[in-house]
């Protein structure tokens, strides 16, 4: 299992929910979902990352199952992981999910601008 399928649907189903565009690619060994172009929320394994106001961050964290991302073992300035206990119960899951809907206007693309 690259990552857990049964999150991806939850997080397909929510901003369906939520009537966000979005489009999901398979990517660092794992599944992105990205809003505007930009990488909103993924899923490596069984953690849910999000994509976050920086300035939010300690807030986040305060909450059960939520840590810096150390995808590459060094912290990543606005993204989290959330382990499956955090996201459990519907309410804190959505609650990560409009995190990171809520950041996303504001965050840089990284796609690549042709010449």
């Amino acid at each position: 299992m690259a990552y857990d399928e049964f999150l991806a649907d939850r997080i397909r189903h929510k901003f369906g929910e939520l009537d966000v565009p979005f489009e999901d690619k398979k990517m660092m060994g794992g599944v992105c979902f990205l809003v505007n172009d930009k990488m909103c929320v993924g899923i490596i394994k069984e953690k849910m990352m999000a994509r976050i106001d920086p300035s939010k961050t300690e807030e986040a964290f305060q909450r059960k199952g939520c840590r810096e991302m150390d995808f590459t073992h060094r912290p990543m300035k606005g993204f989290i992981f959330i382990d499956p206990e955090g996201i459990d119960q519907e309410d804190d899951f959505e609650y990560f999910i409009r995190l990171a809907l809520e950041y996303n206007p504001q965050a840089k693309s990284s796609k690549k601008q042709s010449v």
